[in-house]
């Protein structure tokens, strides 16, 4: 039988299937169709210190093999999660991920401090969000300003710390490397692509920001290949994601050197999908007689 388990950034995953960040919600909505206790872990709707409306006008736009979103990081805020989601996802009985962006390093570190008092087991630093206009992006995108900012969370975060890198980083080692050496315990990767549609009936784009995030499957040969740069480039665990929709995505990331992957738009398009990749995954790995996943990480 084969066996799942992962065990990284100091803590044992059921298995290296967690639901990404801003595709599942706080999971309540899910729990009523799957058990959520079968995942590797959730990782939450993306955090900030306040309470944010999102972004104004159309937010979810469908591309070929894609989704463009411009949510703009709706949310209930740090303490409103601590105090009302963070309680019922603790009972779903599997790993819970706190994803945190901000606005300024000063929302960051006060988002920090509540997370630490918190139960959640892990938090994943969002440096890389392209829907806001302000924050997030500019941390990502030069390793030395990533550097700066994740050394001084490091200082003062208690949590194992996962930071998300962008796929707009100008280079995605170099950034891998400064997140490294700045104390991060892992990476995710990739965020949205930056992505533009235009609806040629007003002829305006179709975007209030103009400028929104693509997920999918059409971004995963491009998140396939940044994931296996990143793991050569450190020695840190790596959790890929970006275009995962089967087992065999799931496969592919684990090959290339993946501790964990994310299920993200998959999500939408099929709300059991990241159960379904588990059981799959399970399949796979009897018909093939691999006992661990360790047998075939990072042999590409």
């Amino acid at each position: 039988m084969a066996d799942l388990k992962t065990n990284v950034m100091g803590i044992e995953f059921k298995n290296p299937i967690l639901t990404a960040s801003g595709t599942f919600g706080f999971g309540e909505e899910f729990s009523k169709l799957y058990d959520l206790s079968v995942l590797g872990g959730i990782c939450s709707k993306g955090l900030t210190l306040h309470e944010r409306n999102g972004n104004t006008g159309i937010r979810l736009w469908e591309t070929p093999m894609g989704l463009i979103n411009s949510i703009g990081l709706q949310n209930p805020g740090v303490d409103s999660f601590i105090n009302r989601e963070l309680p019922r996802m603790k009972n779903y009985n599997t790993v819970i991920i706190a994803n945190l962006g901000g606005n300024c390093q000063e929302d960051y570190f006060a988002g920090i401090y509540k997370l630490n008092d918190s139960v959640v087991d892990l938090i994943e630093l969002n440096i890389s969000c392209p829907n806001i206009k302000e924050g997030g992006l500019s941390f990502g995108i030069k390793s030395s300003i990533a550097y700066n900012m994740v050394s001084k969370i490091r200082k003062i975060c208690k949590k194992p710390l996962m930071v998300k890198l962008s796929p707009n980083a100008e280079n995605i080692s170099e950034m891998a490397i400064a997140c490294e050496e700045a104390g991060a315990d892992g990476i995710s990767l990739i965020n949205t692509i930056q992505s533009m549609a235009v609806d040629i009936k007003r002829r305006k784009p179709v975007f209030d920001n103009i400028y929104a995030g693509l997920s999918g499957p059409c971004v995963k040969p491009i998140a396939l290949r940044m994931v296996h740069e990143a793991v050569k480039s450190v020695k840190i665990p790596v959790c890929g994601l970006g275009g995962i929709m089967s087992s065999e995505d799931v496969i592919e990331f684990i090959m290339v050197g993946a501790s964990l992957v994310q299920i993200g738009t998959a999500n939408f398009i099929k709300p059991t999908a990241a159960m379904d990749i588990i059981n799959d995954l399970t399949k796979y790995m009897d018909r093939e007689g691999i006992k661990t996943l360790d047998e075939i990480r990072g042999i590409i």
